[in-house]
Order: structure tokens, then C-alpha cells, then sequence
């Protein structure tokens, strides 16, 4: 049986898929061993970067060949605005931080550099190349809420980020956006799924780095 596109992608990021899971940011979720200030920060970035990654969704809905493809982004468009800003809501209210705070807060190196990049595909690309560039943002947090499910953690605050992205509810947000790039890489030239791969790999190293970011409490190196 031939294999899917979609293993031959993930096969080209295990190294950095192992980094991430090894990188002190995520064994701290489990552990309970994460400073609450670098998880705070992390979910301070992440609702800035779901902003531009909805953005990103809506020209994926707009290049979509298919109807069906272009329905499925546009309700994704409306599952970040709604339900993952809703997981990060019940943090910003246990950390009593306002909305007009927390956007407010300027993007990060790493989180500007994540999200212009995202927007440069979003817009100067076709869509299977914008599909590979979208995909590790999804399939990379299914995988490490599973991976991270198995050990659980000490952590109420955690446990709640790691059960969301473990639950089959992301599950089945997730699998049809790996269904929609196997079937939009059949009969790609090879010029082009190698442009899906280069951005397939460029948007997972952004994701360890995001993590790192995060653990680091980046900040701009000049004023």
C-alpha cells in the first residue's frame, strides 16, 4: 500500500517532534515542574498568535477548491475565535487579566516571526502549500496532548490545556485537515509537494520554538 503524503511529512519533522516533547516547557506540564509565569506567558502569546492564525483559516476557506474544504476552514476560523479563546478566557480570569490587558500585550519575536510567516503563505501561496504550512499547528498539539495525556500532571491548570488538546473533540478537528492534504497532494508535481514540505517543516520548527519562547519569557532585545 502506498503511503499517505501526510506519513511522509511527519516522518520529515520526528527530530523536532522528540525536541519538543523533551523540551523542558512540556515535560514541565507533566511534571508540574513549568513556572506558572512561563505558562502564562505562553497562553498570552498563543491567544495573540490565534488571531493571525484565523486570519490564515479565512484565506484557507477562500482558496479552497472544494466547497466542502472551504465550509470545514470556515467553521475551524470560528472554533479558534470561539472555543480555544474560551480555554484561554478561564485562564486570563484565574490570572484576573482583562481582555483589553492581554491584547494589549505585544507579539513576541518568535510569535511575529510565527505569524508573519503564516500570513505571508497565507497570502502568496496556493492552498495545498497553505495546508502545510496550517497542518502543524493542529497535528502537532493533537500529538502532544496525547503524548502528555498518558502521564497527566499535579497541575488543575495544566491538566486542563493538556485534556483539551488530547480530547477527540480536537481529534476530530484535526483529522480532516490531515484528510484534506493528502487529498490536495494527489497528482502535486513534485515541485510542489516539495514547497508543502519546506513549509510543513518551517511552521513545526516555529512550533518548538514557540514553546521555548515561552519557557524563556523572550522579550526584544533593544527598546
Amino acid at each position: 500500500m502506498k503511503p499517505l503524503f501526510t506519513d511522509e511529512l511527519w516522518n520529515t519533522i520526528t527530530p523536532i517532534f522528540q525536541a519538543i516533547l523533551e523540551h523542558p516547557f512540556i515535560r514541565g506540564l507533566t511534571d508540574g515542574s513549568l513556572p506558572e509565569q512561563s505558562f502564562r506567558f505562553f497562553v498570552i502569546q498563543d491567544a495573540l498568535y490565534l488571531q493571525d492564525f484565523a486570519r490564515s483559516l479565512a484565506l484557507a476557506a477562500a482558496k479552497s477548491p472544494e466547497d466542502t474544504d472551504c465550509q470545514m476552514f470556515a467553521e475551524h476560523v470560528r472554533e479558534v475565535l470561539i472555543a480555544e479563546r474560551a480555554l484561554h478566557d478561564s485562564f486570563f480570569r484565574e490570572w484576573g487579566l482583562s481582555p483589553e490587558e492581554v491584547y494589549a500585550t505585544p507579539q513576541m519575536p518568535t510569535t511575529l516571526a510565527y505569524t508573519s510567516y503564516l500570513l505571508r503563505v497565507a497570502y502568496g501561496t496556493p492552498f495545498p502549500e497553505l495546508v502545510g504550512a496550517l497542518l502543524p499547528c493542529y497535528w502537532i498539539y493533537w500529538e502532544v496532548g496525547k503524548a502528555l495525556e498518558a502521564q497527566g500532571s499535579p497541575s488543575p491548570l495544566y491538566r486542563r490545556w493538556i485534556d483539551l488538546y488530547a480530547s477527540e473533540q480536537f481529534a476530530a478537528v484535526v483529522r480532516p485537515v490531515i484528510d484534506v492534504m493528502n487529498s490536495v497532494a494527489e497528482g502535486l508535481p513534485e515541485s510542489q509537494r516539495a514547497a508543502v514540505r519546506n513549509h510543513f517543516i518551517t511552521t513545526s520548527r516555529y512550533e518548538w520554538m514557540f514553546w521555548d519562547a515561552a519557557w524563556r519569557l523572550e522579550g526584544w532585545p533593544v527598546g
